[in-house]
């Protein structure tokens, strides 16, 4: 896995495993690895801790995210409110990919109950390391926010 400048990541509960591991993984390559949290694996909901990430990346503060949840459908939704947030719910690393270059999305959602630590790291992998295609793509991408 390449590694990029700076990545920023949080989860709830049911994720809190997959994203310390997923951030062990980023930091060994040399990603510099911005954990909003939680700092344990006790009860939290899931709109707390991503309303806080999804921001930082709407104002352009972070550029790339990870987010973690049981299904990977609260976190998405949650994070999808934001107009410069494209979350991608993702659960092999074909999709991941496509994420990147079909949609230039720039939060990769994750389904901790629902997929392998070695798919999950997967998706990971192509996540950062696929670029945007752009073209036609970049048409429709224009398309997503409500401006």
């Amino acid at each position: 896995m390449n590694s990029i400048m700076d990545i920023v990541i949080s989860c709830d509960h049911a994720g809190f495993d997959l994203k310390e591991k997923v951030k062990q993984v980023l930091i060994a390559r040399g990603t510099i690895v911005n954990d909003m949290g939680p700092a344990t694996a006790d009860r939290v909901d899931y709109p707390d801790m991503i309303h806080p990430l999804a921001k930082a990346i709407d104002e352009g503060r972070e550029a790339m995210g990870i987010i973690i949840c049981g299904s990977g459908n609260g976190v998405a939704m949650t994070a999808n409110k934001y107009a410069n947030v494209r979350a991608a719910l993702c659960w092999n690393r074909e999709i991941a990919a496509l994420a990147r270059q079909h949609n230039d999305a720039n939060v990769l959602a994750l389904p901790a109950r629902f997929i392998s630590e070695e798919e999950a790291l997967a998706c990971v992998e192509e996540f950062v390391t696929e670029k945007f295609e752009g073209g036609r793509h970049a048409e429709r991408v224009e398309k997503i926010a409500i401006k």
